[in-house]
């Protein structure tokens, strides 16, 4: 269904052709020699899909992953190198891509319809579900120039999915979406998989890929770093993202994570003493610390740690619960906030760490630091843990000590 046969993409970097009188004044100074930079997004990537698989594009921000679905959907060419698609393409790269800001929602279903190759007939026959699983019924005449991100994504992703392409490219715009919703388009998702239709999609959580997607391609610098079954594609991935550490420090670098509420400052794993520590005991208790700047006095600022396995399944989620902060606005300011996880939890193995603050009347996140920190629980073997004296393989994401009774 899809073939791509060395991909090169480059981009000159800084100012295109001048437009105004500014412009060619200044870049009169800023042009160096009349030649600019170039950055590759990819580099002579290749590779064959076919139909039916459901494919997760992996990598890091800058890796390439949204270039290459760009030029798959055609909305921007190749410098070098050849990619084709057999069969109907829907694409949803951007919220609202493919929508015209003056048109209504129905309106809007029509055109994108339009737009796929569909007869006026077939969507009326999917019109109905579309709507539904948009759940927009009482906006559907509204000029989605009136839209939120959230409602815009709803829409295009319920037209993009129901009208169905031969393929679907999603990047990861369901991110913007609440929970909910994006629990149920992942459904979909999975669906529109199951059902033979071939399936690309691009995202940071890792636990989506491996559930969604048979196979996965990683990204890195604008290559191929591997592709093969999604399980493990992905643990390859998560283990070059140990190298992060066991600490991280914004203050240096521009800009950190975060808006004009608040902004986070570092994030490390700590033992009691306050030490950063990469790879603690089974046996001891390991502290996320957070620090965060609060930019602003009238938010309830609530810090939340996400911790990841190394194939990117969530093991929980810790929110700052009884700090008494939930009620209160916090001042303006650096906040350092500490999470504990207490020895013999953790499974031994490779963890993860994502931070945010968010504020949750009304829902509002102000940064996500994804993958920030990892470190590495290990088990001595010593014969006081969970484990005791067995060697051999223990699965599981958590490995507590459980109080036993016999009879």
């Amino acid at each position: 269904m899809i073939e791509a046969r060395g991909l090169t993409k480059t981009y000159k970097l800084g100012a295109g052709k001048s437009h105004s009188l500014r412009d060619a004044v200044t870049g009169i100074f800023t042009r160096k020699n009349g030649t600019r930079e170039t950055l590759t997004a990819l580099d002579d990537v290749s590779f064959t899909i076919a139909e039916g698989e459901s494919v997760g594009i992996i990598g890091r921000n800058g890796a390439g992953k949204s270039t290459l679905l760009k030029i798959l959907s055609r909305i921007t060419p190749p410098t070098r190198g050849t990619a084709s698609i057999a069969g109907r393409v829907g694409s949803l790269l951007e919220v609202g891509t493919g929508f015209h800001n003056e048109l209504t929602g129905r309106e809007n279903i029509y055109l994108n319809g339009a737009i796929l190759g569909m007869r006026r007939s077939e969507i009326d026959a999917r019109f109905d579900e579309i709507v539904a699983f948009s759940e927009l019924e009482k906006f559907l005449d509204t000029p989605v120039k009136h839209y939120s991100s959230g409602m815009y994504m709803r829409l295009a992703f319920s037209v993009a999915a129901h009208l169905e392409p031969e393929v679907l490219i999603v990047d990861e715009v369901l991110a913007v979406g609440d929970l909910a919703f994006q629990k149920k388009s992942l459904g979909k998702m999975k669906d529109l998989g199951e059902s033979g239709r071939t399936v690309l999609f691009v995202s940071h959580d890792m636990n989506s890929i491996s559930r969604l997607c048979t196979r996965a391609i990683w990204l890195k610098d604008g290559k191929i770093a591997a592709d093969g079954p999604a399980v493990e594609t992905v643990a390859a991935y998560l283990h070059e993202q140990t190298l992060t550490g066991a600490e991280r420090f914004w203050e240096d670098a521009a800009p950190a994570p975060g808006n004009e509420i608040a902004r986070i400052v570092s994030l490390r794993v700590v033992n009691k003493n306050g030490e950063t520590l990469a790879s603690p005991d089974i046996r001891e208790s390991v502290g996320v610390e957070i620090v965060f700047e609060a930019l602003v006095d009238d938010k309830v600022l609530i810090p939340n740690l996400h911790f990841f396995d190394e194939r990117g399944a969530c093991i929980f989620i810790s929110h700052d619960w009884n700090s008494g902060w939930r009620e209160k606005p916090r001042p303006a300011g650096r906040h350092k906030a500490t999470a504990w996880i207490p020895g013999n939890f953790l499974a031994e193995g490779t963890i993860s760490v994502t931070a945010a603050v968010s504020t949750y009347k009304p829902l509002m996140v102000h940064f996500i630091a994804r993958d920030a920190v990892t470190f590495t629980v290990v088990d001595s073997l010593e014969g006081d843990s969970a484990r005791g004296d067995y060697a051999g393989l223990l699965p599981g994401i958590v490995r507590p000590m459980l109080e036993w009774t016999n009879e």
